[in-house]
């Protein structure tokens, strides 16, 4: 059993009835091929989240911080965690993202680049976009629905996969790419809340 497989069944265990995880849609998930689950961002317990719901494995980009520390490093990097530097386009954080798409894994994406204060889904940064358009991943959007409170449900849901195949075609910008992923996301939030 790899480390992964064995942090992600104890974090289920302790998370999945102390917020009463719901989940729903998993089967909109590929169980093959490259998908980059993007997802909103209200807490920083969602990454565990989408890692405990989703069937495969996820890999997500941490924040660089996290890396400086040789424990906490050889810790985030055992859960298939990446660094990015915060704020600006990150070449290196780009070319592994893609990297990991291009072996058909799974990318955990948080558009927003930082945690909604008030719960309400904010404008998505061009990176979501980037991901979908120069690699050949489907795009699943995923609707965290909180309050994170002891005792109280808390949803995961997941929607249908978008193909961007047709956008990669016309050369649409990432902007334009990620402003339909918030839609999705968005909708998702509308119909679960």
């Amino acid at each position: 059993m790899s480390f992964y497989t064995f942090a992600r069944t104890i974090v289920k265990q302790v998370l999945t009835p102390l917020y009463r995880i719901e989940v729903s849609g998993v089967e909109h998930i590929p169980k093959e091929g490259a998908v980059i689950i993007c997802a909103n961002h209200i807490s920083n317990l969602d990454p565990p989240i989408v890692g405990i719901t989703c069937p495969r494995p996820v890999h997500f980009m941490a924040k660089e911080e996290l890396f400086r520390t040789p424990v906490v490093k050889q810790l985030v990097s055992r859960l298939r965690a990446f660094p990015v530097r915060r704020g600006m386009g990150d070449r290196e954080a780009l070319r592994t993202g893609l990297a990991l798409l291009k072996e058909k894994k799974v990318l955990g994406l948080f558009p927003e680049g930082t945690r909604s204060k008030d719960g309400k889904l904010k404008k998505g940064l061009a990176g979501a976009g980037f991901f979908a358009l120069r690699s050949e991943a489907v795009v699943v959007p995923c609707a965290i629905i909180g309050p994170y409170r002891v005792g109280k449900k808390l949803k995961v849901v997941y929607g249908a996969p978008i193909d961007f195949t047709s956008w990669r075609e016309r050369r649409a910008s990432a902007d334009e790419v990620t402003a339909v992923i918030m839609e999705h996301i968005q909708q998702l939030l509308n119909e679960h809340q």
